[in-house]
């Protein structure tokens, strides 16, 4: 459904609150469009399945992460694909959220150069997955894995992957119905919790010990 003229961050963040997002056809599509979709995609937070293989790219610690330090750059890095819903006003509109405290980013770095991260929108206890990338092999599956750390450590209860596709199922996404969500939604949003409050640990073996599922 369309009627997004005149969005702003304020109503994109009460949009989140219940539970519809924005897209847009393509990059050069300046439209956007309103998504409620009818099965929705989330992370169990006690669910994140890690593989063996996940399991050693995380502990070989070759790479760095931050919090917040360059949202624009993941944003921008999320674009940059051939076919993509993120357009200039989505990107501005996200830019707002994050100056205003209540859009997010996590990235993996490697000698000082991005190579993965992923973002999203916070609103009480529920984070709102956008988009993510990787420019290195596993790079946005250790940036999954730190944020679902976070959002644990934090006090989320909800983390919305928006859509389930085959990639976020092999890591423990599963799907549920509009009533489902609804009422996860309903809960999360009256909950108290804070992104930006844990450090990020110094030790991966604390984001293994998150993951309740490894294999």
């Amino acid at each position: 459904m369309k009627d997004t003229e005149g969005l702003s961050p304020e109503l994109l963040l009460h949009a989140y609150s219940v539970g519809v997002f924005p897209m847009a056809e393509s990059r050069d599509d300046p439209e956007l469009f309103w998504v409620d979709p009818r099965r929705r995609g989330i992370f169990p937070l006690d669910g994140f399945r890690i593989s063996r293989s996940l399991a050693r790219a995380i502990r070989r610690m070759d790479y760095e992460v931050t919090v917040n330090r360059d949202f624009a750059g993941v944003v921008d890095a999320c674009a940059d694909r051939d076919e993509t819903w993120i357009n200039a006003e989505i990107a501005r509109l996200y830019q707002e959220l994050h100056e205003m405290g209540h859009a997010h980013s996590l990235e993996i770095s490697h000698e000082g150069r991005l190579i993965g991260g992923v973002y999203g929108v916070a609103y009480g206890a529920a984070f709102f997955g956008e988009s993510m990338f990787s420019q290195r092999r596993d790079a946005s599956k250790i940036a999954l894995a730190w944020l679902v750390q976070r959002l644990n450590a934090a006090g989320f209860t909800l983390f919305d992957t928006q859509f389930l596709t085959p990639h976020l199922a092999s890591l423990g996404a599963v799907e549920i119905s509009r009533a489902q969500y609804q009422a996860l939604l309903r809960d999360a949003v009256r909950r108290p919790a804070d992104f930006t409050a844990p450090p990020v640990p110094r030790d991966p073996q604390e984001v293994l010990q998150r993951s309740t599922q490894m294999s």
